[in-house]
């Protein structure tokens, strides 16, 4: 089974999973998450946590056709999470938290390399959906982090406020899985 971890940064999710972030990390196999080096529907799954929204709209849907080259045809899985802007606005507007706890998930800033990169778009579920079906995705759904087989590294997937309460807070990643055409 090839498991690819897209944008993994530091975390390592073992010898069982192709690790491949931009980063300059001992454990990674690979530098490009927008040119895999993978043949034509070899991937079993990818996995990309807070990564995605680094990409504009344009960058997203070339980003999207790369990985679904790689993907088997109908088991493959691709598995994302990125800031959940509907329930940061709800958690805004309906219990009052302050614009300053969406700051990193809304514009998230970071250093990679010799530049600094920065979130270019947020989705909600019907938005991201949309794009992963005009991207040949299908069978679209949300997935609980707590159920895969990486659930004890903690990631951005796992992102709550009050930051860390993952037993009282709200979870403000958008976790969702699709499957290749």
């Amino acid at each position: 089974m090839i498991k690819l971890h897209l944008g993994c940064g530091w975390r390592n999710f073992g010898p069982s999973w192709v690790h491949i972030d931009g980063g300059d990390y001992k454990h990674l196999d690979y530098y490009d998450i927008k040119k895999l080096y993978f043949l034509d529907e070899s991937v079993d799954l990818i996995y990309a946590s807070h990564v995605f929204e680094y990409f504009d709209l344009n960058e997203a849907k070339d980003v999207l056709s790369e990985w679904n080259r790689v993907l088997k045809p109908k088991t493959g899985i691709l598995r994302l999470a990125v800031p959940n802007f509907e329930v940061m606005t709800k958690l805004y507007f309906e219990k009052q938290i302050p614009l300053s706890k969406f700051w990193g998930p809304l514009y998230g800033k970071m250093k990679m390399g010799n530049q600094t990169i920065y979130h270019k778009m947020v989705y909600d579920f019907n938005s991201l959906s949309e794009l992963l079906i005009n991207s040949g995705f299908t069978d679209i759904r949300y997935y609980n982090w707590r159920d895969t087989d990486h659930s004890d590294i903690d990631d951005h997937s796992q992102a709550y406020i009050p930051h860390m309460d993952k037993d009282n807070g709200t979870l403000i990643s958008l976790n969702v899985e699709a499957n290749k055409t």
